[in-house]
C-alpha cells in the first residue's frame, strides 16, 4: 500500500526536511526525513553547550590556581552576612563566593570569612584598598589565603594529630611551606597553654595552603599571642596573626 507524504505527521517542535532518492529500474524511490532545529531551540541548544563546556573547565581548575584567588578577611563585626561581605569586595572586581564562617555550636560568626574573586590581580586590588580598613568599628586583616607551593613532593601526606576546636582561636596567615603542624604548636606555646595548632593542607596533598589555626584555654592567651606574634617571623616569613 502506498503510502503518501502528508499522511506522516511532524511533531511540532521539530521541523522535518524531506530528500527523495532517485528511482531506478530495480530500486523504487525512497524518501527520508532529517530533523532540524528550529533557529530559536539551536540557539537555546548552543548557549547550553556553552554553559556545560565553562563548567567543565572550572571544574578542572588546579587547586594551586584557584588558591591565588581566594582571601581570608578577619576581625569582621559578628554581624556581616554572606551578602554583606560579597558587597564589601564587589567594587574591587568579580566575587565568585563569599562564605562567613559560624560557630557550629552557637551558630554565631566566628568574626572571618573567605571571599574568592576571579582574578590574581582583583585579588591584589582587594587587599590594598580592605585591609586594615574598619567595618562596623572594627579594622579588618585581608590576606591571601593560599599560595601556589610549586616543586614540593606530592607524595600521600603524613597522618597528623586530631585538631582541637577551641572559641579561643587564632587564625594564621602568610606561613611558609616547610611550617608543619609541630612548628606551629611549638612556636605559639611560648604565649600559652596551646590546646591544638593544624596546618590547613590541599587535601590529599602535603601542599600546605599557607595558613593555620591555633586554639588556646582562654581569652587572655588569645590576644597575647595576636599582640605578641602578629607580624613576626616563622621560617623566614611574615605572619600574620588575627583572632578566629
Amino acid at each position: 500500500m502506498a503510502t503518501t507524504i502528508s499522511s506522516l505527521a511532524a511533531p511540532p517542535a521539530l521541523h522535518r526536511r524531506c530528500c527523495r532518492s532517485p528511482a531506478s529500474a530495480s530500486t523504487p524511490a525512497r524518501v527520508s526525513f532529517r530533523a532540524v532545529l528550529p533557529a530559536g531551540a539551536a540557539a537555546r541548544a548552543r548557549r547550553r553547550a556553552a554553559v556545560k563546556v565553562l563548567a567543565s573547565s572550572a571544574v578542572m581548575e588546579a587547586p594551586e590556581e584557584l588558591a591565588t584567588r581566594k582571601l581570608y578577611v578577619g576581625n569582621i563585626p559578628r554581624t556581616v552576612t554572606n551578602d554583606e561581605l560579597s558587597a564589601m569586595f564587589a567594587a574591587h572586581g568579580t566575587v565568585v563566593r563569599a562564605e562567613v564562617m559560624y560557630d557550629k555550636y552557637s551558630g554565631r560568626s566566628r568574626r572571618f570569612g573567605f571571599v574568592t574573586m576571579s582574578t590574581a590581580e582583583e585579588v591584589a586590588a582587594a587587599i590594598e584598598s580592605l585591609n586594615d580598613t574598619e567595618v562596623g568599628g572594627r579594622k579588618i586583616k585581608v590576606n591571601v589565603t593560599e599560595s601556589f607551593l610549586p616543586n614540593i613532593d606530592t607524595s600521600a601526606p603524613e597522618s597528623e594529630p586530631s585538631f582541637v576546636d577551641s572559641q579561643y582561636k587564632v587564625y594564621v596567615g602568610n606561613l611558609a611551606k616547610k611550617v608543619t603542624t609541630e612548628v606551629l604548636k611549638n612556636f605559639f606555646s611560648e604565649k600559652g597553654e596551646v590546646l591544638s595548632a593544624t596546618v590547613s593542607r590541599i587535601p590529599g596533598t602535603p601542599k600546605s595552603k599557607g595558613y593555620g589555626f591555633v586554639t588556646f584555654s582562654s581569652e587572655e592567651e588569645v590576644e597575647a599571642a595576636v599582640s605578641t606574634f602578629n607580624n613576626t617571623e616563622l621560617e623566614g616569613q611574615t605572619i600574620r596573626v588575627n583572632r578566629a
